[in-house]
């Protein structure tokens, strides 16, 4: 199935789609060389496969699989069609001004699904970034079903994320042998088993789908709103807890070396409601904090 959209403005796709790629091996996004983007997802309908590309406005987009019908009618809600970035003012902050300036087809994604952004934000709950891809890469490609479409090329080896009872029925020493503790298999089982309850998060008003998210065992601000960045397109979610964020936006705005979440959340006041899409442009800047001391040391469990 294919559709083309015409979306009346410039289409970023690296920019806007680039929060729901786990690392370069993330078996269910991909970037394919001519610059098209790759998304296998499970859908209400049924396991689907997505490739989108994007020349200005025009948007072009072929879909496979029994969710490739849902995957083609929210390709604009995906891209950001109803994310209005007109009320944003960043002309204070000149770096950040720059990058908007530099990227004016950038939105914030809605895909719509929550248990597949809600999947990997709690695999990267207090472990570096390398062991949370690591995690997410073994989990789907032992248990992740082949992605609909094409069988070579730039659709090989894509993989379907797990819906609720696959992820149920992965026993624990196999999620030992990912590197996921029981703590994080404890918050991943709880929210499978509540994933109707999850995915109605679409349909709620934006605080009360983070107050829903955050009502399951295991999931903090920090995952609730990792989730609602991407599954929601939530314009305010702000990732507390992060151990980098608030290091980088308290340099980048005041230009002290560290920061806290208090200092960050202070910073990012004047402008409460879009404060998401301050924070894609502090990350698109590429401005990091001064590193200090030794690099984080995450406990490889499978050691144990």
């Amino acid at each position: 199935m294919q559709r083309v959209w015409a979306a009346g403005r410039p289409v970023d796709l690296a920019a806007t789609l680039g929060p729901l790629r786990r690392g370069t091996g993330d078996p269910a996004h991909r970037i394919d060389p001519t610059g098209r983007f790759w998304w296998a997802a499970r859908t209400p309908d049924g396991p689907g496969t997505i490739a989108i590309a994007a020349a200005g406005p025009s948007v072009t987009a072929e879909a496979w699989g029994p969710g490739a019908e849902w995957l083609l009618e929210r390709l604009p809600a995906l891209l950001g069609s109803s994310d209005d970035w007109s009320g944003l003012d960043v002309s204070g902050v000149p770096v950040l001004q720059r990058v908007r300036r530099s990227r004016p087809g950038l939105r914030l994604p809605c895909t719509g699904l929550v248990l597949d952004a809600l999947v990997p934000a709690i695999l990267e709950q207090k472990v570096t970034g390398e062991e949370a891809r690591r995690s997410w890469r073994l989990l789907l490609r032992t248990y992740g079903e082949p992605a609909p479409g094409p069988s070579g090329g730039s659709a090989a080896g894509l993989r379907v994320p797990l819906g609720p009872a696959e992820l149920l029925a992965v026993p624990t020493w196999d999620w030992h042998r990912f590197g996921v503790e029981g703590k994080r298999q404890a918050a991943i089982r709880a929210a499978a088993t509540v994933a109707r309850r999850m995915e109605e998060c679409v349909e709620l008003a934006p605080d009360a789908a983070l107050a829903r998210l955050l009502a399951v065992p295991g999931i903090g601000v920090w995952t609730a709103a990792e989730t609602a960045q991407r599954a929601l397109g939530h314009p305010d979610a702000v990732s507390v807890g992060d151990y980098h964020l608030k290091n980088v936006v308290v340099h980048l705005l005041t230009g002290e070396p560290r920061g806290t979440d208090e200092q960050m959340l202070a910073l990012l006041a004047p402008w409460t409601g879009q404060r998401q899409r301050v924070m894609r442009l502090v990350e698109l800047a590429g401005v990091g904090a001064p590193r200090f001391g030794p690099r984080f040391n995450y406990t490889d469990i499978r050691a144990i």
